[in-house]
């Protein structure tokens, strides 16, 4: 089982969710390692993000709505700005 998945959500299942109620975490072009240390879910509102893994590289951008699983490790390397709405599990 992948520890990134990505996929699109309608606007229905966004407002099914409650994600525009989630918080809005912003992130500035960087680098930086990262560890879950539980389940995250986001929408990606703005900018464009690799997310390098012990299996592969996702590069996610706008409109993504992406689940990190608990034990995660990666690097982050933010190429646009990010905005997102985010809930961890």
């Amino acid at each position: 089982m992948s520890m990134v998945i990505i996929e699109k959500l309608t606007d229905e299942q966004v407002n099914q969710k409650g994600i525009k109620k989630w918080p809005i975490w912003t992130k500035e072009a960087s680098t930086f390692d990262w560890y879950y240390d539980s389940d995250e879910e986001c929408l990606i509102l703005e900018g464009e993000v690799d997310v390098k893994t012990d299996e592969r590289t996702y590069t996610i951008k706008a409109g993504d709505f992406v689940t990190f699983k608990k034990g995660l490790k990666c690097v982050w390397n933010v190429k646009k700005p990010i905005r997102k709405h985010y809930n961890f599990k």
